[in-house]
Parts: structure tokens; C-alpha cells; sequence
């Protein structure tokens, strides 16, 4: 059995540029796992993925050409079944070793394996170790089964009556061990050693791989292909950054990731070059310009020193010709058109005020079940001026806001660049002298557009942020539209996170069920359903579990804090860093533990119909233990609720470790569930009031033990 590299290229039409790179790793990553699954590749081989515009390529290290035998133990039967009293096999065990194969002359092979309480026969043998040529075969297939396929096509192939699916039609099929071709087949193509390089400027065609370890040099150098996606991305990354160089003034490329993955998937052998255009082309907002560049024609944007757009752009030929001269007055003359749309339409918009198209929003559809845009815009003033009055803001300027925040809509910009509403309104009203912070206001009513986006930085933007998110999910929420498994066609997980973290990161003293309650109170009552605020406030609490497990917080601390639904989500940061502190107590394992027995007994005991007084009576109380934990908890008390007034958690928590003793000795001494109903009833009252003592940040209940950390409550 022998080592060597294998090299497995799929080539094909023109892929998919946005799904290249997902498909590329997908494709080598399980052929790999499949390979090793059986036993033809091992933990020190390297897999390398290799991807571009027509090509999906793997390259395995160390692939053995067998896998190695695997040893197998058949259990045959119970010897007494086995074996006559003479020993000779009966004919129950003549007949299974048939079914294997086998017969009488292997009796002497045969192992005596006992399992305590009887004896068994066993035959041990050996299951010949796949080869390379059947391993790759199964491999392949099930890889193209596993490729995350945005959309598959169904071809004919060359036979004419043969018919394959796949993301695009396959041409080719290179598969090499070392310098040998692996006879497989796929997608009805047989494997071979020749593949196509760069359609213009490869030095061969076809190009003959000499052996797996060569294709990537054998690529380049041959076919004019840099075959490896991130190889190739980094050229381009750096040819982008030396071209802004060689222009000076600081120039520099927009930095965007997704741009660059969607731009390597396009070319195969990449030549930055640098245009320009018209400088009076700035005068329209740079937004535009940026998108129009970048959506339209997959161009890199320049930015001076200072962030500004320049009238300078690169562009990312597939070619290399001699003189480029040609292919950059083709794009300038290409940018050109499309920059002279967006001015067009910037100078057509400004025509007519924000203010002057709000009324045409009453003929924009937002939902045939909730009116039109224009409904909700008076909606949303109403609900944006009542968050701002909470939150001490210009109730006027965010009413303002509000009524011109989907103006935009009816513009031209918008509607050939929807990416732009909110950017272009608050240029707009900018240019209609409206107050500056209504003009941000309308801008940063869309932000969080995405995860991890900025917040709006004042309380008139977030005022109409809260009041749009809000509307969404009570009318979505309201009309049965909620979000289902994956499918989320209103984005409500979007905007329930959207709300959490403004109100979490901006730190808003806001109610949040109030503030679904004011939502609410903006639909007539018989468009929505009756129980729209209550589903809308424990969807927006899965999606606080979510988001805070997904910031690192640990589950059981977040369970413990959630649980408890809590409403004044600014808040729920300091109650969880509480108790996180309190979980590095050595009292805190303990109390969890007993504060979970608690509740369970309080649950049984409501369950069982079991009236719990509001309070304890002392008088009733009879033993030393329970006497003992009234007076430890009317000592903590008066500290806790002082720490509480102040919002000071961590001391809140920390208080509640000098509960442990008395707390132990309790249910060490004390049978809650007496006979007396008085005492029964009076000890269930105590432990009420210890529960709510204990949970008054969190319930701690919820929290698992910490490791390191063995100590736990008595179990009498």
C-alpha cells in the first residue's frame, strides 16, 4: 500500500459567482471526509480546495491506493447450540457458516468467547480494504450530492437521450493519483489527466496535468489560471492596494469583503487597472455613486485621505493584453452611462420636497391586510413621538421624522436603487432645510440594517427606529405572518434583534411590553389578534436567549435571567454580569440547587391545590430551622431591596450567601410538607418568601453546577 497526492478537478460552465467559494470548499472538504471515512485518507493528509469561475478542484495528501483490510468478528452462537456433544458442528452451525461462505473446515478457527454467563463461537476474519478507484468513485458521488447548490440545472448529455443535474454542465473530469489517472466517472464524463485553462490567453489547450502535485504551478503556468480561490483573491487584494498606490494622493480601494469574494469569482487570471470618470459626477451623493459602481459593475471605488469618494476607480480585467488601453475606455465609457442615471434621477428627486410626496404614499401598498404606507406613517408618528416623550427627546422633531422617514419610496433613486431608502431621504431633506437631526433621524430609522451594524446615535433616531421595528412585528405578529423554521420573509427576527439591542446597547429606561402595548394601540382592535402583544413579547424573548448565548454568555446564566421574562431589557446586561459573580461564590452551587428544590415543591404544592398564605405567621412556626431562616431573611432584607432600589445586582446576589446555613439547616431539620394544614400551609408561605428573596435578579435555580465546584445542598 502506497502513499500519494490526489488531484480531483471538476470543469465547467461558468458557476455561480456569489455561491463560488461556499461550493469550492464544500466540494473539497467532503471528498476528503468521505475519503477518510474509508480508510484511503488519514489525519496528517492536507486538503487543499481550489475553485474558480470554471473549475472545483480538491487535492488530498497521502491517499493511499487500498485502504488498509479492517478486522471483522462474526458471532456465530451460543456454543451449546454450536457444537454436538462430541464436538462436531450440528447443523444449525453448518447452516450459518454457509450463509457466510464458510464450512466445516473452519471449525478449528472458531474462538470460544465467553460473556459472564455463557459461551459463544466467534469467527474472526478480515474485510479487504476498499480501493482507491471504488473509494473515489462513492466519494464523488456522494460530494455532489452534498455541494450547497444555490439552484440545479438539468442538461442533456452528448448521447442525446442521457440527461445529468447540476449547478451548471460539465465538461471535464481530471482525477490523478500521483501521476496516474483513477479510473472513475461522473456526471457522465470519465475521468482523464486534460483540462482547460483561461479561455484567451492559455499557453496549451488543452492543458495535460503531469501528476497531483504539479496543477496549481501547472495551471498558471500553462492554462493562465490562478486555480485557488484564496490565491487568487489575495492577488487581487494586493494588485487593488499597489494600483491606489502608484496614483497617489492616499488614495485607497472601499473596503469590502463581499465586492472582492463576488469579484475573484469572476476571473480567472486577474489585472487590476485604474479609471476615471467626470468630476462633476461627484455632486451627486457619494452613496450613489459607490452603489452604482460597485451593484452594477462590480467596481472599486477610490476614497481619499479623508473617506470622500474620488472620480477615480479600479476596475478587475480577466485579461493581460499588451496595451490595456482599450479595456479602460470601454469601462469608463460604460461607468459613464450609468453614472449619468444616478444624476439624472438625483436631479429629477429633487424637484419635489419629502413633505410633498408623503401624501402619494397612501396609494403604496405596505400589506393588503394593514393599509397602505401612508397608514402606517401616521402610525408610526404617533408611536415615535410617545418613545420620545419617554425617553426626554424632541417629541416634534420625531414626529417630523416619522411622517417623511418612507417618503423616499416615491423617488426615483429608490426605486432603481432600493438599498438606498433612508440614505436618500436624509439627503433630501437636507436639500428641503429640513432640521438636520430630523434628516439623520430618517437615515438611521433603518439601522441595525444588518448583525453588527451601528445604532442610531440620538434619541429622535431611535425613537423612529423602535417605532418601525415595533409596528412590524405587532402588524406581521397581528395577521398570523410570523416567522416559521428558516423561512422569515418580513425579516421579524431582524427586527425583534434590532429592538433588543437598542434598547440593551443604547441602555433605554423603555417597558418593553409597554412599549408592544403602544404598537398595538396604533391598528384598529379587529385587524389584529387579540393575543398579537403577548406572542410578539415571548418571540422577542427566544430571541434574547439567542443573541445573548451568541455574545458568549453561558446558557444556564442566560436561562436564569430570561426565564424570569424580564421587560426592562436594559437591564438584562447588569442582572447577567450579577450573576455570573455570583456564580464564583462557594455558596452559589448550593443555593441553586436548593432554590430549584423550592420551586419544585411550590409547583407540587400548587399542582396538589394547596392554598399558600400571601405570608408567613410566626407564630406558626415550630422548629428552631424555620424560625432561624424567617430571621436570616428579614436580616438580608432590607440590604437586598436597597441594593435593588440602586439597580446594584452584584450586591443584591452576594447578600443572598449568608442564606446558606440557615437555609441548609432547614431542609436538613424541617418536613415542609407536614400533616397540620396549618404548619403545612405556614412552611410553604416561608419558602414562597425565600423563592422570591432568592430570584429577585434571577432564578438561580436555573443554573447548572460550576465545575471545581462539588458542593451541594443536603438531599434530606
Amino acid at each position: 500500500m502506497s502513499t500519494r497526492t490526489l488531484l480531483v478537478e471538476l470543469f465547467v460552465e461558468e458557476l455561480p459567482p456569489k455561491a463560488l467559494k461556499p461550493l469550492g470548499e464544500a466540494f473539497a472538504h467532503a471528498l476528503f471526509d468521505s475519503l477518510k471515512s474509508q480508510g484511503l485518507a488519514a489525519d496528517a493528509s492536507a486538503v487543499t480546495p481550489f475553485a474558480s469561475p470554471r473549475r472545483l478542484a480538491a487535492q488530498v495528501t497521502e491517499v493511499a491506493d487500498r485502504a488498509a483490510d479492517r478486522p471483522v468478528s462474526h458471532k456465530l452462537m451460543p456454543v451449546g447450540v454450536a457444537l454436538a456433544a462430541d464436538g462436531r458442528a450440528t447443523p444449525a452451525l453448518l447452516k450459518k457458516l454457509d450463509a457466510l461462505g464458510l464450512n466445516a473446515s473452519v471449525l478449528p478457527q472458531l474462538k470460544r468467547v465467553s460473556d459472564g454467563k455463557a459461551e459463544a463461537l466467534f469467527f474472526d476474519t478480515a474485510v479487504p480494504g476498499v480501493t482507491l478507484a471504488a473509494g473515489l468513485q462513492k466519494a464523488l458521488e456522494e460530494t455532489l450530492t452534498r455541494l450547497p447548490i444555490p439552484k440545479v440545472m438539468t442538461y442533456q448529455l452528448q448521447d442525446g437521450w442521457s440527461t445529468v443535474n447540476f449547478v451548471r454542465p460539465a465538461h471535464g473530469l481530471v482525477a490523478l493519483h500521483g501521476a496516474d489517472v483513477v479510473p472513475v466517472s461522473v456526471l457522465g464524463l470519465a475521468a482523464g489527466r486534460e483540462t482547460r485553462g483561461h479561455r484567451f490567453e492559455a499557453a496549451r489547450h488543452p492543458v495535460s496535468i503531469r501528476d497531483a502535485d504539479s496543477y496549481a504551478a501547472q495551471m498558471e503556468a500553462e492554462g493562465a489560471v490562478i486555480a485557488g480561490f484564496a490565491e487568487r483573491r489575495a492577488d487581487i487584494e494586493r494588485q487593488l492596494v499597489a494600483q491606489a498606490a502608484k496614483l497617489g494622493g492616499g488614495l485607497k480601494p472601499i473596503d469590502d469583503d463581499a465586492l472582492l469574494d463576488e469579484v475573484t469569482a469572476l476571473v480567472e487570471r486577474p489585472n487590476v487597472l485604474a479609471c476615471q470618470f467626470e468630476p462633476e459626477f461627484l455632486a451627486v451623493p457619494q452613496e450613489c455613486l459607490i452603489l452604482t459602481m460597485k451593484a452594477n459593475q462590480k467596481y472599486f471605488p477610490l476614497l481619499d485621505a479623508a473617506g470622500r469618494l474620488t472620480n477615480r476607480f479600479l476596475i478587475v480585467s480577466n485579461i493581460r493584453p499588451d496595451d490595456a488601453a482599450a479595456v479602460v475606455a470601454g469601462n469608463e465609457r460604460v461607468v459613464r452611462a450609468r453614472l449619468a442615471d444616478a444624476k439624472f434621477f438625483y436631479d429629477q428627486d429633487r424637484g419635489k420636497t419629502l413633505a410633498s410626496r408623503v401624501e402619494a404614499l397612501d396609494g403604496v401598498v405596505y400589506h393588503n391586510k394593514l393599509g397602505s404606507q401612508g397608514a402606517r406613517v401616521r402610525r408610526l408618528m404617533k408611536l415615535a413621538g410617545a418613545i420620545a416623550e419617554k425617553l426626554g427627546g424632541d417629541v416634534d422633531l420625531a414626529m417630523r421624522a416619522a411622517q417623511l422617514a418612507k417618503a423616499d419610496l416615491t423617488t426615483d433613486m429608490v426605486g432603481e436603487f432600493p438599498e438606498l431608502q433612508g440614505i436618500m431621504g436624509r439627503h433630501y431633506a437636507l436639500h428641503d432645510g429640513e432640521d438636520a437631526r430630523v434628516a439623520q433621524a430618517i437615515a438611521d430609522h433603518y439601522r441595525p440594517r444588518f448583525a453588527g451594524d451601528t445604532l442610531a446615535d440620538d434619541n429622535i433616531g431611535l425613537a423612529v427606529a423602535l417605532a418601525e421595528r415595533l409596528d412590524g412585528l405587532v402588524g406581521m405578529f397581528g395577521i398570523g405572518l410570523m416567522p416559521t423554521g428558516d423561512r422569515d420573509p418580513f425579516a421579524l427576527r431582524r427586527a425583534a434583534l434590532g429592538v433588543l439591542r437598542m434598547l440593551m446597547e443604547r441602555a433605554l429606561p423603555l417597558d418593553l411590553a409597554q412599549l408592544l402595548e403602544l404598537a398595538r394601540a396604533g391598528f384598529a382592535p379587529e385587524q389584529l389578534a387579540a393575543s398579537v402583544t403577548v406572542d410578539v413579547f415571548r418571540f422577542m424573548q427566544e430571541r434574547l436567549r439567542v443573541y445573548l448565548k451568541d455574545q458568549g454568555h453561558a446558557a444556564d446564566q442566560v436561562e436564569a435571567v430570561v426565564i424570569q421574562a424580564p421587560s426592562r431589557i436594559d437591564r438584562v446586561p447588569p442582572r447577567l454580569e450579577a450573576v455570573a459573580q455570583f456564580r464564583r461564590l462557594p455558596e452559589a452551587s448550593a443555593l441553586a440547587a436548593a432554590n430549584k428544590r423550592i420551586q419544585n415543591i411550590l409547583r407540587k404544592a400548587e399542582h396538589a391545590g394547596e392554598a399558600i398564605p400571601p405570608q408567613a405567621d410566626a407564630g406558626l412556626l415550630l422548629e428552631d430551622a424555620e424560625k432561624d431562616l424567617l430571621a436570616a431573611m428579614e436580616g438580608l432584607t432590607p440590604g437586598v431591596e436597597a441594593a435593588l432600589e440602586h439597580l446594584d445586582y452584584s450586591a443584591a446576589l452576594r447578600q443572598l450567601a449568608g442564606l446558606k446555613i440557615a437555609v441548609d439547616r432547614f431542609f436538613d431539620e424541617v418536613m415542609v410538607m407536614a400533616r397540620e394544614p396549618l404548619v403545612r400551609a405556614n412552611r410553604l408561605a416561608l419558602l414562597a418568601r425565600l423563592a422570591g428573596l432568592m430570584n429577585c435578579v434571577a432564578d438561580i435555580g436555573q443554573m447548572s453546577a460550576q465545575p471545581g465546584n462539588p458542593e451541594s445542598p443536603s438531599g434530606k
